[in-house]
């Protein structure tokens, strides 16, 4: 039956029902909803997880606190057990600006007397008032908070606290564990460096100091140690939860490493180094004194080096020398070939020869001076250094007997001496001139340690040994100690053998048409070798040419009838050739190895008289008493009152004429530097951290930035060097 279309109408129009309708539907989702809430909460309380996540650890760990319990790295000493390198904590400033950060009672937690704040830093950080006033405005003024660049990174505790006695609004401090090189220039590239190496472990961001070169990095796992925590609960104030207590498992130390190396002899190694460095400009410079008996390797250089204390001069060369570049070594090899030759009975010193050039294989070699010296015996070649000498006692040798003997003193093999990045060396053998050319140094490449271990059999009657530079390991919490005992590594000759040969090397000395007469030491008898061996170019084709494109040495031994100590040095092109390669080496062999021999006689009148005294940490007054009674000069760098590094380092040995540098908290000046030589104005640059432009020779007469200004308020500065 059809509805009548006005029912129709009245039904859509009835509201009350509609409403009805409606309310059932929604109570029903709300329901719906309702019973999945207690489902889901349910679930969620009875299983404790959400999302794979487990709430109740992560609740747990909103109210947990983990720190840190730094290992302390282990002390690495000299044999006299003086600190080389030790651990250290240095601290990083920065200012906090936003207006919001606030504590308690809405006590100002941010900068507010910036006038102030810059006062006070400039008398401790090398920057100026207006500089500090720059930071502490920065353009965006939503800035949170300002760091002060490197100036302010790298403070000491002493500075921090001073600081702090100031009690400025808005100033804190980061602490950072460091490495504390106290000797500064000292061994660097044997001793290494180790720095800060943000790990993300379980507990925190853990700093922790890892070794990165030489022996810091070898032994980093012994020097290292093992972090420790602390766990505990903690409220939203930092306040420990009650009825809670703190897990702590303690840090395990790192051990404390020995060297061989005298800090006494070191330090005065590097002073004759530095000196060689500036006033001849050789491209490499390498320096190695042992004991011949243990092998124990007493003081170690080369040449570029850097400060670790400072930084300076770390980007440019991270390779150690000693151990790391092979190198032709030229005629001081000859002592090895003469070696070899009369222990296997092939050496005839009475036989003739005609000096001056001999072809072999198609070659022909020439004595260093072309023309050579006539028919003259063997016995000659070794003080005259005679190529063609020695090419003959090869042929008589065998190059079978000769390569058998490179072998037996462990040349073309590694020392395993501690020191990282050790090469092997290498040999060229294969024609009859290869062969030759062997027999005084050229076509085998060797590194100093192997040179070194070498020596020793010569030193030390036939016994070759191990090149050492660690005497012991000691754990500082249970003194467990680990010896490391001198070691023997072959018998290449016999003992008879090495004494004929170190009587050799006596004529090298002391025959007056010897090479090595620039190297006697009144008192003392000394046995010597000298050499000069060529340097390939860079594209392998041949030698480059030039006066003073080579590499020059000397090995010496002393006493030389019962050697203690061995010293061998070489040079590598000399870019400033104003003496003799003879006499320039003269200047680091003849005062070291003095130095050593008066030590062991007992004559240490010399070194009371020549220390410098330790002067950082003094006030400035006190400073300048100390320097003025050892006769030093003392010459200020900066605004403040206390010394903060000084040069030379304390203990460092202080030569004639030579300026004391003492840099002071507060922004650094520039000194007077009329009348200074190149030499300390390198010293100048090194403790400043300034790059420093020399023109000229001589003392300085201009310098580009005037006396008493601040060395940041000029981007370069050039001195020139005038002479008298």
């Amino acid at each position: 039956m059809k509805v009548p279309r006005n029912k129709r109408l009245m039904g859509k129009r009835n509201p009350r029902r509609n409403r009805q309708r409606f309310g059932g539907f929604f109570l029903f989702i709300l329901v719906g909803v309702f019973l999945l809430f207690v489902f889901r909460f349910s679930y969620i309380v009875i299983s404790g997880h959400v999302n794979d996540e487990n709430l109740t650890k992560k609740a747990s760990a909103l109210y947990e606190s983990s720190t840190v319990l730094r290992a302390k790295r282990g002390t690495i000493y000299d044999a006299n057990g003086t600190e080389i390198a030790e651990d250290s904590t240095t601290y990083s400033v920065y200012a906090v600006l936003d207006k919001n950060y606030t504590g308690i009672n809405h006590k100002k937690l941010y900068v507010t007397d910036k006038a102030k704040v810059a006062k006070v830093l400039s008398q401790y950080l090398p920057l100026d008032r207006a500089a500090i006033l720059k930071r502490l405005n920065p353009a965006n003024d939503k800035t949170f908070q300002v760091e002060f660049g490197s100036a302010g990174k790298g403070l000491s505790l002493t500075i921090k606290q001073a600081i702090e006695k100031a009690n400025l609004n808005g100033i804190y401090f980061t602490e950072t564990p460091a490495r504390l090189y106290p000797n500064g220039i000292f061994a660097s590239h044997q001793i290494g460096l180790a720095q800060t190496n943000t790990k993300a472990t379980k507990v925190a961001n853990a700093q922790n100091l890892v070794g990165i070169m030489g022996l810091e990095k070898t032994l980093n796992s012994t020097l290292a140690g093992t972090n420790g925590v602390k766990e505990v609960k903690e409220d939203s104030y930092g306040y420990q939860l009650p009825n809670t207590k703190a897990k702590k498992k303690a840090a395990k130390n790192g051990k404390n490493v020995y060297l061989t190396l005298d800090s006494r002899l070191q330090t005065y190694l590097e002073t004759l180094m530095s000196n060689v460095q500036t006033k001849y400009q050789p491209k490499q410079l390498n320096a190695v004194l042992m004991n011949p008996k243990t092998g124990q390797i007493l003081a170690a250089s080369q040449r570029p080096t850097f400060n670790p204390e400072t930084g300076s001069g770390l980007g440019n060369f991270w390779r150690d020398t000693l151990v790391g570049d092979s190198y032709e070594p030229g005629s001081v090899m000859k002592t090895f070939t003469l070696a070899a030759a009369i222990d296997k009975g092939k050496y005839q010193p009475n036989t003739n020869y005609q000096s001056g050039q001999i072809t072999i294989g198609g070659t022909t070699i020439h004595d260093w001076n072309q023309t050579g010296w006539g028919s003259i015996p063997l016995s000659k070649a070794f003080p005259l250094s005679s190529n063609v000498g020695f090419v003959h006692i090869e042929q008589a040798l065998g190059k079978d007997n000769w390569l058998n003997y490179i072998k037996k003193f462990q040349f073309l093999s590694k020392t395993n001496s501690l020191l990282s990045g050790e090469a092997n060396g290498s040999i060229q053998y294969e024609h009859t001139s290869d062969q030759a050319v062997t027999s005084f140094g050229q076509g085998i490449n060797v590194t100093v340690m192997q040179m070194m271990q070498g020596f020793s059999a010569i030193a030390n009657d036939g016994k070759e040994m191990q090149p050492q530079i660690v005497s012991k390991v000691v754990d500082p919490v249970t003194g467990k100690t680990t010896k490391y005992k001198p070691h023997q590594v072959a018998t290449p000759i016999s003992k008879s053998t090495a004494s004929q040969v170190l009587s050799a090397m006596e004529d090298v000395t002391y025959k007056d048409y010897g090479t090595g007469t620039a190297y006697q030491i009144p008192g003392y008898k000394i046995a010597t070798k000298t050499g000069t061996a060529q340097i390939s170019n860079a594209n392998g084709a041949g030698y480059m040419t030039g006066d003073n494109n080579y590499i020059f040495s000397v090995v010496g031994m002393a006493p030389a009838s019962d050697p203690k100590y061995v010293l061998y040095i070489t040079m590598k092109q000399p870019q400033d050739m104003s003496q003799s390669a003879t006499e320039i080496l003269s200047e680091i062999f003849n005062p070291l190895m003095k130095r050593a021999l008066d030590y062991d006689a007992g004559d240490t009148t010399t070194e009371s008289k020549t220390m410098m005294p330790n002067i950082t940490g003094k006030s400035v007054s006190a400073a300048t008493a100390a320097l003025k009674k050892e006769n030093l000069q003392a010459v200020q760098i900066g605004t403040g009152d206390t010394v903060v590094q000084q040069m030379p380092l304390a203990n460092e040995v202080i030569l004639d004429d030579q300026r004391a540098l003492i840099l002071t908290n507060g922004a650094m000046t520039m000194p007077d530097v009329t009348g200074w030589s190149k030499s300390d104005v390198l010293k100048l640059a090194e403790l400043t951290g300034k790059q420093i432009t020399i023109k000229g020779t001589g003392y300085v007469t201009k310098q580009s930035l005037s006396e008493k200004s601040l060395l940041n308020s000029a981007k370069t500065i050039t001195v020139t060097l005038s002479k008298p």
